[in-house]
């Protein structure tokens, strides 16, 4: 990686990213924070619901991988990124104008195709414009920072109110409007990474696939991790608007603020929780947080008290949310070398977006429709256990915990041998 890198740049560059890839989840939540009034408009029952999110999760999932693959082979990173921000901005304006679930759910297909490519190209970029130093710290603020701020805290605060006065139709139209925004400014400020256009080993033609990629045990074991974690938050995201209501009695204005505090949370950790992996490692942050998560699904199992006392637990569990980048886009990116960045990141969130975010919420529907909406919360806390068993398995990849696991396997290699113990 280039090390002569404007630290002003950096910090602007890392900013806007995170800032667009929340606009994209402000869009993509919008489904999800408004279900009960498109479930009680429309008809929908719990699998519809659940169809809603995972026939974007695949689209989404296929285009990114997709278009990982396009921005590794061709060098490019900023003019597809531009491309797919413009066009999810227009594809936002159909699911608004849906009058049926059909309709619906072919918008949200369309929206998955535009949006799919946008994550895994924003960590292309940042990983190949930041210091060793900063790349953890960069890539989680970019990954869930924006996302978290714009698309879990705002989006349900906004949207509701919004579709209660105006219905959900009129809440969807704004969840469209600041992407050409975003897009105007990518194309002002974003630099084309000199490492992607002057790469020898992309130069050379050395091959760029998922092939590749497949050799390196940190891809499988990230993708398995990614699995587990975005089922977790997708079913979250997905049903825990109508556990709040149904199950809980919140109201709705209650269900939005705590809706609200998930994305609050991980905007918090997505500055804590990267910067923590930097110092002590991308392992060890991964297996705790997944541990921390367990408080949420538990929580919500056996709560009869009130949103104010619930409020703090989901917070603290919530961090797990803060830990995403880290085994969707910093350790793989760290894995691979430098032609394969966003075939890896791609890759890696590709599958989990087929697996966990497509079966999840469709699979936790139809538990929801037999059992009640109390089988979503277990599936969400089985996800935690596989996730857990993977991560442990994984290899570091923090530069600095490496120095230092190295420098201490040095020490101990020229450390002279023990003699033998003597009687005196």
């Amino acid at each position: 990686m280039n090390q002569v890198i404007d630290r002003k740049y950096q910090r602007r560059m890392t900013l806007l990213l995170s800032l667009t890839f929340g606009v994209v989840l402000f869009d993509r939540n919008a489904a999800s924070f408004l279900s009960p009034f498109i479930a009680a408009d429309l008809h929908l029952n719990f699998t519809q619901v659940g169809l809603l999110s995972s026939g974007l999760a695949l689209t989404w999932a296929i285009a990114g991988m997709l278009g990982g693959v396009v921005s590794d082979r061709t060098n490019s990173r900023k003019v597809p990124l531009t491309i797919c921000i413009v066009a999810f901005s227009v594809c936002s304006l159909l699911s608004g104008m849906a009058a049926s679930f059909a309709m619906l759910l072919s918008a949200r297909l369309l929206m998955g195709i535009a949006e799919g490519p946008i994550l895994p190209i924003c960590q292309a970029l940042v990983s190949q414009q930041s210091t060793d130093e900063n790349r953890g710290h960069n890539m989680g603020v970019t990954h869930t920072a924006g996302s978290a701020l714009l698309g879990s805290f705002l989006a349900p605060i906004v949207l509701v109110p919004i579709a209660q006065a105006f219905g959900w139709h009129g809440a969807m139209y704004l969840a469209a409007a600041p992407g050409l925004l975003m897009a105007a400014l990518v194309w002002k400020v974003v630099r084309e990474p000199a490492v992607a256009v002057h790469d020898a080993s992309a130069i050379s033609g050395q091959p760029t696939g998922f092939l590749q990629v497949f050799a390196f045990r940190n891809i499988l074991l990230s993708i398995v991790v990614s699995v587990c974690i975005v089922a977790f938050v997708i079913i979250g995201w997905v049903f825990m608007p109508q556990y709040y209501t149904e199950v809980l009695g919140f109201s709705p204005g209650t269900m939005s603020r705590m809706m609200s505090l998930l994305g609050l949370s991980n905007a918090i950790y997505a500055f804590i929780v990267p910067r923590l992996s930097d110092h002590i490692g991308r392992k060890p942050v991964i297996i705790a947080t997944c541990f921390i998560g367990f408080i949420i699904p538990f929580s919500l199992l056996s709560w009869h008290g009130s949103a104010l006392l619930l409020a703090p637990l989901i917070f603290v569990g919530a961090c797990v949310g803060g830990a995403m980048s880290l085994f969707m886009g910093i350790v793989p990116s760290e894995t691979v070398p430098a032609r394969l960045v966003a075939t890896a990141v791609a890759l890696v969130i590709g599958v989990a977006e087929i697996v966990g975010g497509v079966s999840g919420p469709t699979l936790a529907g139809m538990a929801a429709d037999h059992w009640g909406l109390r089988a979503p919360m277990w599936i969400t806390a089985g996800c935690l256990v596989v996730a857990i068993i993977a991560a442990c398995a994984m290899k570091e990849t923090a530069p600095r915990a490496v120095a230092k696991r190295r420098a201490r396997d040095a020490r101990l290699a020229s450390a002279p041998p023990a003699g033998p113990l003597t009687r005196p």
